[in-house]
C-alpha cells in the first residue's frame, strides 16, 4: 500500500510540470500569434503606404504619429467625450429593453409570433437606411444617436436572449418541476442562470452593433465627435489624421470586445476557467 501511495505521488510529481508547461503554452501561443499578427498587418500597412497603393493612404509610421499628434492637443479626448455618451446610453438601453423582451419572448409563446418577427427584420435590413428617417423625426441631437445606436444592438441583443431562454436544459426544467418550484423560480433560478452566457454573448454582440452604430449615427446624422473629426481631416486631406482617427474607434471596439469576453469566459463559461 505504501508504494502504491509513493508511486501515485511520483505521478502526480512528474505531472505537474508538463501541466504547467501546457497551460504555460495555452496562454503564451495565442498571444505570441497574435502579437505576430499586429506586427504583420503593421509591416504590410507601412510597405502598401510607401508604394503608395494611393495618394490618400498614409503610411503605418505616418498614422501612428498622427495619432499620438490628435492625443497631444486634445482633439482625440474631446471627440470620444461626445461619441461615447450616445454609446452607452444606447448600449445600456438595448441592454435593459433586449434581455427583458427576449426573456419574454422565450417565456410567451404570444409574445413570441407578436415580437421576434420585427427584430428579424430590423437586424436583417439596412439599418443605415432607418437613420435619415430617425433624424427627420427627433432631429439631429443625442435622442436620434441614441436611437441609432439601439437599432442596431436591440435586435442582436433580443434575438440572442429570446433563443437562450428557449433552448434552457430541459432536465434541469424537469426537476424544478418536481421539486415543486413556482413559475418565478423556475424563471429566477433554472432558466436566467442556464441562458446567462448565450445572453451575455448576446450582449457583447450588441456592444459591437452599437459602435458600428454610434459611427454611422455621427457620419449621417451630424458630425460631431468621431465623425467630426474623420469628416474634418478628409476635408483637409489630412489622410494620417483620418486614418488615425478611425483605427482608434477600431482599436477601442476591439478592446471593449475582448474585455468583454474575458468577462464572459471567467464569470459565465466556468468550464473555460483557469485552475
Amino acid at each position: 500500500m505504501a508504494v502504491s501511495i509513493r508511486t501515485d505521488g511520483e505521478a502526480a510529481g512528474l505531472a505537474s510540470p508538463s501541466t504547467r508547461s501546457a497551460t504555460g503554452a495555452s496562454w503564451d501561443q495565442p498571444i505570441l500569434l497574435r502579437l505576430v499578427s499586429i506586427a504583420l498587418f503593421a509591416g504590410i500597412w507601412e510597405v502598401a503606404g510607401r508604394i503608395p497603393v494611393s495618394f490618400a493612404f498614409p503610411t503605418f509610421s505616418d498614422t501612428i504619429v498622427a495619432f499620438f499628434g490628435l492625443l497631444a492637443d486634445g482633439s482625440l479626448a474631446t471627440a470620444y467625450l461626445s461619441t461615447l455618451q450616445p454609446l452607452l446610453l444606447g448600449v445600456v438601453l438595448s441592454a435593459f429593453l433586449g434581455v427583458g423582451l427576449g426573456t419574454i419572448c422565450g417565456l410567451w409563446r404570444t409574445g413570441e409570433w407578436l415580437v421576434i418577427p420585427v427584430f428579424i427584420v430590423l437586424q436583417a435590413a439596412p439599418v443605415a437606411a432607418f437613420i435619415p428617417m430617425v433624424t427627420f423625426v427627433y432631429g439631429i441631437g443625442m435622442t436620434a444617436k441614441t436611437l441609432a445606436v439601439m437599432i442596431l444592438a436591440l435586435p442582436v441583443i433580443v434575438l440572442n436572449t429570446y433563443k437562450a431562454v428557449r433552448n434552457v436544459n430541459e432536465s434541469l426544467l424537469v426537476m424544478c418541476r418536481s421539486f415543486l418550484g413556482t413559475r418565478w423560480q423556475t424563471v429566477a433560478k433554472i432558466i436566467l442562470p442556464d441562458a446567462s452566457p448565450v445572453i451575455f454573448a448576446g450582449l457583447r454582440l450588441g456592444v459591437a452593433a452599437g459602435f458600428v452604430g454610434v459611427v454611422l449615427a455621427e457620419l449621417l446624422i451630424t458630425p460631431t465627435g468621431i465623425g467630426d473629426l474623420i469628416t474634418f481631416h478628409r476635408s483637409r486631406a489630412d489622410y494620417a489624421e483620418m486614418y488615425a482617427t478611425i483605427a482608434s474607434i477600431i482599436a477601442l471596439s476591439t478592446l471593449t470586445l475582448v474585455f468583454l469576453q474575458w468577462v464572459e469566459v471567467r464569470v459565465f463559461r466556468p468550464e473555460s476557467r483557469g485552475a
